[in-house]
């Protein structure tokens, strides 16, 4: 079940609130799309023609593979998608319903349900993966002249970049079967526990989400007063979540032993396509930019609240002069759309049919997802955006975000399939960092306000801030747990220093931390979900940076290259990718590129005083 989510933490990542009722205007999804219902006969029926053919497919090819042409490979693989792809429409359309409320507990039956009988399928089908990996080198090559297999050489070539982790097929289908009482339990656990957290603020019974969704109010205490009740609500809950920490972690740890892998990130960077070395070339750029980038920005923040020191509920204070208006639906969709259409009428043609049919949920309602998401369901649908839209400015930079990810997936699906549409997350986030960045430049470049110019560069300084340095923190927060965890389990008094170390050198001096502070680490859903997942975020934003500025150079015929980047899909790595642009992530000087361009918006910043 692949989606592509907004940074938590971010200053787009608006929340639901059940104190703000769903507004007439707001659009909500329909899912028919993928099912009628959860009890409809549409999903049993596909339930047993997947049960029945999985079974078959391994009958007729399981042991065979070796032995069989390139073209007659072609097929099974061909096969083989079709009967995947009809396993992820049930798994997404109970996803999207447990993500629209996972209070229900009939919808979290169904999702278990679900999960389970997906997994129990699968587990006939996971024999080719295993089959197609034992090839050697030779052999596969011979096939892959056949033009017909040819056309598969990039799923197979992704494939293969775990053939050396592999385990054994009996190994490798009890982990499978095992991963629902496992890592997927924990994190339903994880899921299920936040949406029924209440806490009390102001005498008033609210969600988490509502509760964090206050801490960008204008008003301090009300600031001040959100932290300490969620520094509160999981302080008294802090053993449950370092519970679940410490079992995914040390769960990660017999897992990347067993496969051999060298570091705890490096399994999510072979699925992510890009070496450790790129990656770590990355986290050393920004954490050696701290100083001119978060470091000076907060440092800023502060003079301009008027406070010696900035706590953590100021992170995110609105700057006094900034009126940050209610912004209606109808005109966040009409600038977002306006934005790409200037850079592509292509591009804003595909973003205009998620607004012209019901494959959007902007409604704000208790038991619904916090942040935002995109979720691709399969080709032969379309993708889905989630979004809590309170109406203000970030809110609309979120609609960019996901728009661009859902625009990213259309044309992914539709040029590649289901199997070769799947885009590595450093690669996943380049539309969405690049809707988000064409909606910005379009902003600015009509407002002649001094003030309010400032008060945008502020916002857009945060939201990068956000989503460069602060994931990067959080990668080294995981990085520093998961290495620890290895000599035993942590105490979360541990566990939150290194949460407070990770922040205190991130931020810089212009922060002070006050206790319950250290206990924000549980709260974070990337963690749980998806270990190692957040340093994408930074490679994509900064990949978008260089990539944003060779457009503004006026590289020929960017627009169509760029659209050509997005249909590519999971076919080409980073290398292939941005080679037409002249650019190359393996080049440490790139990294700097992107974060120039934070840092020459904090100059910009300083000269305005």
């Amino acid at each position: 079940m692949r989606r592509n989510c907004s940074p938590t933490g971010a200053a787009g990542a608006a929340s639901p609130a059940e104190t703000d009722l769903p507004r007439p205007e707001l659009p909500r999804w329909d899912l028919r799309d993928l099912y009628p219902a959860p009890d409809s006969p549409a999903v049993a029926a596909d339930f047993a023609a997947a049960a029945r053919e999985a079974k078959d497919f391994a009958a007729a090819h399981a042991g065979r593979l070796a032995g069989m042409s390139g073209r007659a490979l072609a097929g099974a693989i061909a096969e083989f998608e079709r009967i995947e792809e009809i396993l992820g429409r049930l798994a997404s359309f109970a996803q999207l319903l447990f993500a629209a409320d996972s209070t229900d507990a009939a919808t979290g039956q169904f999702y278990q349900t679900v999960t389970e009988r997906v997994t129990t399928i699968s587990s006939d089908l996971l024999f080719f993966t295993l089959e197609l990996n034992r090839l050697e080198e030779p052999v596969l090559e011979a096939k892959l002249a056949d033009p017909a297999l040819a056309t598969w050489r990039p799923w197979l070539r992704d494939l293969r970049v775990f053939r050396p982790h592999q385990l054994s097929d009996e190994l490798e289908k009890l982990l499978h079967e095992k991963d629902v009482t496992g890592h997927a339990a924990w994190s339903r656990l994880f899921d299920e526990t936040m949406a029924g957290m209440r806490i009390d603020l102001g005498g008033e019974s609210l969600t988490v989400s509502a509760v964090l969704n206050k801490l960008s109010d204008r008003d301090r205490a009300v600031r001040e007063a959100a932290g300490r009740a969620v520094g509160a609500a999981f302080g008294d809950r802090v053993k449950l979540f370092a519970l679940i920490t410490n079992t995914l972690a040390k769960d990660k740890s017999i897992h990347d032993e067993w496969r051999h892998y060298p570091a705890p990130g490096s399994e999510r960077n072979r699925g992510n396509m890009v070496e450790d070395e790129v990656v770590a070339a990355l986290v050393a750029a920004v954490r050696a930019a701290y100083p001119r980038l978060s470091h000076r920005y907060y440092a800023m923040k502060a003079r301009w609240l008027g406070l010696e020191k900035l706590q953590h509920w100021d992170r995110n204070a609105p700057l006094p002069d900034d009126d940050d208006r209610t912004i209606p639906w109808d005109e966040a969709r009409s600038r977002v759309l306006a934005a790409y259409g200037a850079f592509s009428p292509d591009l804003a043609a595909i973003g205009g049919r998620f607004f012209d049919k019901p494959w959007i949920d902007a409604t704000l309602h208790p038991g619904k997802s916090g942040g935002a998401f995109a979720h691709p369901t399969v080709p032969s649908a379309h993708p889905y955006l989630l979004l809590n839209y309170h109406g203000r400015t970030r809110d609309v930079m979120t609609l960019a975000h996901e728009l661009g990810h859902g625009v990213h997936q259309v044309l992914a699906g539709e040029a590649q399939g289901y199997l070769r549409s799947a885009t590595p997350l450093t690669l996943a986030e380049t539309a969405s960092v690049f809707g988000e960045m064409l909606t910005f430049r379009a902003l600015l470049d009509a407002e002649t306000d001094p003030r309010r110019r400032r008060i945008m560069l502020a916002a857009k300084v945060e939201d990068m801030l956000n989503t460069v340095v602060r994931q990067i923190a959080f990668y080294r927060f995981e990085t520093l747990l998961h290495d620890e965890r290895k000599g035993g389990e942590l105490l979360p008094e541990r566990i939150g220093a290194l949460w407070r170390q990770v922040q205190t050198e991130s931020l810089g001096p212009a922060f002070e931390f006050t206790p319950e502070y250290d206990v924000f680490w549980a709260y974070v859903p990337h963690f749980i979900h998806s270990p190692f997942y957040v340093y994408a975020y930074a490679f994509g934003d900064c990949l978008v940076n260089a990539l944003y500025g060779v457009f503004r150079g006026g590289h020929p015929g960017f627009a169509a290259k760029y659209l050509d980047l997005l249909r590519a899909g999971g076919t080409k790595r980073h290398r292939e990718l941005l080679a037409p642009f002249g650019l190359d992530a393996a080049d440490p000087a790139f990294w700097t590129k992107g974060l120039d361009v934070i840092a020459g918006f904090i100059d910009e910043l300083e000269a305005a005083g």
